[in-house]
C-alpha cells in the first residue's frame, strides 16, 4: 500500500497476499476440528497401512496434536506478517508451543511441562532484548540520553512507584 493525499491506494499484489492470509485464518477452525475424522483405536489398520500409537487412541493423539499445532500456526502467521516492533517477543509463544508439538509427536508422557525448561533460556534472551529496543525507541521519540535513562533505573523506587512509573 502506497499513501497518497488521505487515502490509501493498494497494489494487486498485496490484495492477493492479504486474501492469503484472511484465508490461512479462516481455515483454522476446520483444521482445528479435523481431529474427529480420526478412529478411536490403538492400532490404525487400513489396506495400505498399519499404525499404533501409544496414546489411549488415534483420535487423542489427533486432539492432542492439533491442539498444539493450529495456535502455532495461528502465532507463525502473526509473527510474519506484524509489522510492529514488539513482533519478536510472540517467539517465545511460539517456542513454547513447539516444544509441545515435538513432545506430541515424539508421543512423550510428559507433555507439557518439560517445555517449560527449553523455553526459559529462550525468554531469557529475546525478553531483554525487546525491552532494549523498546528503551532505544523510546529515547529516539522523547529525546533522552542513555546516561539519564541509566540514572533513572539505578533509583530505588517503592513498588508502587514501579507500578506508576510504568504507566507514565
Amino acid at each position: 500500500m502506497t499513501k497518497t493525499k488521505n487515502h490509501y491506494k493498494t497494489d494487486k499484489k498485496s490484495l492477493v497476499i492479504g486474501g492469503v492470509i484472511v484465508l490461512l485464518i479462516a481455515i483454522s477452525p476446520y483444521l482445528f476440528y479435523l481431529y474427529e475424522s480420526f478412529p478411536e483405536l490403538k492400532i490404525w489398520e487400513t489396506f495400505l497401512f498399519t499404525l499404533e500409537t501409544s496414546f489411549p487412541s488415534w483420535y487423542s493423539f489427533a486432539w492432542y496434536f492439533s491442539g498444539k499445532a493450529i495456535p502455532l500456526y495461528l502465532l507463525l502467521l502473526w509473527f510474519f506478517t506484524c509489522k510492529h516492533w514488539w513482533h519478536w517477543i510472540i517467539l517465545v509463544p511460539i517456542a513454547m508451543y513447539s516444544f509441545q508439538l515435538w513432545g506430541v509427536l515424539n508421543e512423550s508422557n510428559d507433555l507439557d511441562s518439560l517445555s517449560f525448561y527449553y523455553v526459559v533460556p529462550l525468554m531469557m534472551v529475546i525478553i531483554p532484548s525487546v525491552y532494549v529496543i523498546r528503551a532505544k525507541l523510546f529515547d529516539k521519540v522523547r529525546g533522552d540520553d542513555l546516561k539519564a535513562f541509566e540514572e533513572e533505573l539505578g533509583q530505588k523506587r517503592t513498588l508502587w512507584q514501579q507500578i506508576k512509573d510504568l504507566f507514565r
